[in-house]
């Protein structure tokens, strides 16, 4: 099996950024993953005690479709976040600064409109994910499970509705749905495979055009019995892995 598409996110429920390597560390998540979110001002989100929070606590694609159409750029070395809107309205400011992201969080607030809940605050907690399982995850998904439901469903479903870290080859469609517990060798880092991914109605939104034109739930259960994609992985020793590496299941 082999690595063909590697990926972060680093605002919950924006656009992606494509990565030749990473580094990970035990028990963490991809560098940047996730790092920063808008919390609706009715979550009850405390940056001094972040704690897990389920997603609609935040800006996502889920309930927030449009937030689809923001392409963003996070540049870790200035710590400078970009965001562009299809109008052509943008923000450029200091993600890891106070006043960086109340800039950051006026843009967003003004383009969710009725959609901002309360006050929402734009965060960045060192150490902390703002990601949809309660511990740092990597997500991974074969390709060959993709094809095979685009086959049978007779339509092409953008990969990037599906929001995974790692899109691998080389495995037979649907495999990875039976490696729960088990541990995989990905590069130079070992992962251990703790749940299979149970899709969520973001996965309606086209993220080329930010519409709701596709039930991929539906279509999974119709197909498949099940509305699961992927797998969500914990980093158990850390290490490097590229576009290219590749991935061993390892003898239990």
């Amino acid at each position: 099996m082999r690595i063909e598409y590697l990926y972060r996110y680093p605002v919950k429920g924006l656009s992606a950024e494509a990565l030749e390597a990473t580094e990970v560390e035990t028990g963490h998540a991809i560098p940047w993953d996730r790092a920063f979110a808008l919390a609706q001002g009715d979550a009850g989100f405390d940056s001094a005690q972040p704690a897990w929070l389920p997603k609609t606590n935040f800006m996502c694609q889920m309930r927030n479709a449009r937030i689809a159409g923001l392409r963003s750029l996070f540049d870790p070395r200035s710590g400078k976040l970009a965001i562009e809107a299809p109008d052509g309205s943008a923000v450029t400011a200091d993600a890891l600064s106070e006043s960086g992201r109340a800039e950051i969080e006026r843009f967003l607030v003004a383009f969710l409109g009725e959609e901002a809940r309360g006050a929402p605050r734009f965060h960045h907690i060192p150490g902390h994910v703002f990601g949809d399982q309660r511990h740092p995850v990597v997500s991974l998904i074969g390709l060959a499970s993709l094809r095979d439901f685009e086959a049978k469903l007779g339509a092409h479903r953008h990969r990037r509705r599906f929001r995974a870290n790692v899109w691998f080859s080389g495995a037979a469609p649907w495999a990875e749905l039976d490696w729960v517990g088990h541990e995989l060798q990905m590069g130079g880092a070992v992962l251990r495979v703790t749940k299979r991914i149970a899709r969520c109605k973001a996965t309606e939104v086209n993220p080329l055009t930010a519409a709701r034109d596709a039930d991929p739930l539906a279509e999974l259960r119709q197909l498949y019995g099940h509305s699961d994609l992927g797998v969500h992985a914990e980093v158990i020793e850390g290490g490097r892995f590229a576009v290219g590496d590749g991935i061993e299941l390892l003898a239990p």
